[in-house]
């Protein structure tokens, strides 16, 4: 068995206590933004209006409040949020076809004409609370 050799040991030196430094940490606060103010940042928020809806307004009498403008706003957003690309919107008295895509209104159907109308190429529908 080979023996072993160690290294002398040296006689304990005092180490001088080193405090920590604590470093400041300046907490930048940032806005608080919630996820409805980035998401129209991000997807917009202009709802427009098709020439052919423009016209259907005008044959049946549809004008649409700011209210109305608003909910269908939210809607469309609610709508992207869910990955729809054609919506059935309905509010009280007016349904509305929108390209969730485009933001675009693409025909609107007042309530005396729903009964006779069928609605096709929508993959969702949202319903507008009243206001």
């Amino acid at each position: 068995m080979a023996d072993r050799i160690f290294p002398p040991i040296s006689p304990v030196t005092q180490v001088p206590k080193v405090t920590p430094q604590v470093q400041k940490q300046t907490q930048k606060t940032k806005p608080t933004v919630n996820f409805q103010e980035i998401l129209e940042r991000k997807i917009g928020s202009e709802i427009k209006i098709s020439a052919h809806a423009q016209k259907r307004m005008a044959e049946r009498g549809i004008n649409l409040s700011a209210g109305e403008i608003n909910g269908i706003r939210e809607a469309v957003t609610k709508a992207q949020t869910k990955g729809c690309k054609d919506s059935l919107v309905v509010l009280d008295r007016v349904v509305l076809v929108v390209s969730v895509e485009n933001k675009t209104v693409i025909t609107a159907v007042d309530a005396a004409s729903m009964k006779e109308n069928v609605f096709t190429n929508i993959d969702s529908a949202v319903f507008v609370p009243n206001n």
